[in-house]
């Protein structure tokens, strides 16, 4: 006997729903705070927030926003 139309559909979307989930739990596991940097002929290098040079970069960016953030009172 074959399955009913609406099992074989909930099945089909279960799967995929399943994978997705796989997928954002995997991709919260593996992503790490960051900073990349351009350079003028095109070239980036990336820095992990745990290195030297990505700790720096984010306490000069922590400041920049801080310095940004201040707008004088009209």
């Amino acid at each position: 006997m074959a399955p009913k139309p609406h099992r074989v559909l909930l099945e089909r979307v279960s799967g995929y729903a399943d994978e997705a989930a796989a997928y954002m739990r995997r991709r919260r596991v593996s992503r790490q705070p960051f900073a990349r940097l351009y350079y003028p002929n095109g070239r980036s290098a990336d820095h992990a927030g745990d290195s030297a040079v990505g700790a720096e970069l984010f306490a000069a960016s922590a400041r920049l926003i801080e310095v940004a953030g201040k707008r004088p009172k009209a």
